[in-house]
């Protein structure tokens, strides 16, 4: 199979990541923080040590400020459920996935929070001019996705989270689309809260990702339970990371995660990136020269995560993606992408997209044989 699915989830991983999970299990398969023997410290230490990478992956200063998830979705409902309360104010985009959209919705819904979106252009971009506008005396926080997981645009996080920090606005950032393969810097970006998994640019396993807190900033848990600390104690440890881990952590999943993550620093990001901007640009040529293609993703390398997303004429977007599956062994997605709002600002919201997103992994001929496939699918239509 083509896999051109890689913003849901990458595949396949890297050898190191599959070899070492097996490894685990096979003979470092205790608790971690749960005892004092051989096996049970191993496991301990497999997951500081993946901490520790993803601490210098985003330029934290101490890997403590983070715990790990069962993915992005949960970090942010972390984020966003454990701090917002009555009478705040948000402010967030029409770009942003469902993870995001559905907790303030559940919030707003219930009268506890409003909500203000701002609207994007036609590539999915938002500019830090328009946030700035909608930020009022209540406002608690401004939440943005790193790069739109429709249209594969990279919002100006930079500015953004300029803007939040002069405004005395806590700046949460879903970076599930760009981490891995785009530089992310949580001192020069600004970003208090960054939430991720590492089942996609991470190149870890499914059930993975993690949140990134900055000091001095108190989010309430959503679950509590054993840590491993302070366990004669009836009240959650405060301090990070326990007070988000409780329960079983998935340490194999770490310890894959941990895997992916060196693979990332010995390839290199700016090689990662400018790879799949080879393989992006390749693409996005190919395509536009299709004749009733449409592409709705920005055609500057520099600003798009890796995502082309398109219509055909008057086709369904699953109706394509099935036959580019059936008759082409081409693995896309279509539809709305779980995030509504970005297809309503593009106008696809009845059609939905078809999405090609791209790995380090993927080949050139992968890219060529997606435009052989739509070109034929083209001429048959």
């Amino acid at each position: 199979m083509i896999y051109l699915d890689n913003a849901a989830t990458t595949f396949p991983k890297p050898d190191i990541v599959l070899n070492t999970m097996n490894i685990y299990m096979r003979e470092h398969g205790a608790n971690p923080g749960r005892g004092g023997y051989e096996m049970a410290i191993a496991a301990g230490a497999v997951v500081q040590k993946t901490r520790d990478e993803l601490a210098l992956l985003i330029n934290a200063d101490d890997s403590m400020r983070i715990s790990f998830t069962k993915n992005a979705t949960e970090a942010l409902n972390i984020g966003i459920l454990g701090i917002l309360r009555k009478g705040d104010h948000v402010v967030t985009t029409c770009m942003e996935h469902n993870s995001v959209l559905r907790p303030l919705h559940y919030l707003a819904s219930n009268k506890i929070i409003s909500v203000s979106y701002a609207k994007a252009d036609k590539y999915g971009f938002v500019d830090s001019q328009t946030i700035s506008k909608l930020i009022k005396r209540k406002t608690k926080m401004i939440i943005c996705t790193f790069s739109s997981n429709v249209t594969g645009a990279v919002q100006p996080i930079r500015e953004i989270g300029e803007l939040a920090s002069k405004s005395g606005i806590i700046f949460l950032v879903d970076g599930a689309q760009g981490i891995g393969s785009k530089p992310i810097d949580v001192k020069k970006m600004n970003i208090d809260i960054l939430a991720f998994p590492g089942h996609k640019g991470l190149f870890g396993p499914q059930g993975t990702g993690g949140l990134y807190v900055t000091k001095g900033l108190e989010i309430t848990p959503l679950m509590f339970g054993g840590t491993g600390s302070l366990s004669g104690q009836a009240k959650q440890p405060e301090f990070m990371p326990d007070i988000f881990e409780s329960g079983t952590l998935n340490t194999p999943g770490i310890a894959g995660l941990g895997e992916g993550i060196k693979f990332i620093q010995k390839s290199e990001i700016i090689n990662i990136e400018k790879y799949k901007n080879i393989l992006t640009t390749r693409l996005y040529r190919g395509l536009n020269n299709i004749p009733g293609v449409k592409i709705y993703s920005p055609s500057d390398h520099k600003l798009n995560s890796g995502i082309i997303s398109i219509s055909m004429q008057n086709l369904d977007s699953a109706e394509v993606s099935n036959i580019l599956d059936e008759r082409f062994n081409i693995a896309t997605r279509p539809g709305l992408h779980c995030a509504p709002l970005a297809h309503k600002n593009l106008g696809t919201f009845e059609i939905g997209l078809v999405r090609f997103s791209v790995s380090y992994l993927n080949s050139i001929e992968d890219i060529d044989s997606a435009i052989k496939g739509i070109e034929e699918i083209s001429i048959m239509h």
